[in-house]
């Protein structure tokens, strides 16, 4: 993969890898990553961060996700139901 270098300055040089994303590399040539690298990529202007959903959002979503799990379990009833009526179908008596 082909790193094209995007500026360079004292303390750290930015890079574009192959597939458009930035690799960051401190003056010893080491990877910078984590905070400090989002950091030195804002302050550059090569990313932008998105701000975080309010939390009024989150917990709106929430209800609408917990559904599906009591849809499954009614769904998982049913089976079971029909598991036990089915030996009385067969005409077959248990003593």
């Amino acid at each position: 993969m082909t790193m094209t270098l995007v500026k360079k300055t004292d303390e750290y040089s930015i890079f574009q890898r192959g597939d458009e994303r930035y690799a960051v590399k401190d003056a010893a040539k080491r990877p910078v990553n984590g905070e400090d690298k989002v950091r030195i990529l804002l302050e550059e202007g090569l990313i932008k961060v998105a701000e975080p959903a309010p939390a009024e959002a989150v917990a709106e979503e929430a209800p609408a996700e917990e559904a599906p799990v009591e849809e499954e379990a009614a769904a998982d009833e049913a089976p079971a139901d029909e598991a036990e009526a089915a030996p009385e179908e067969d005409g077959e008596a248990k003593e």
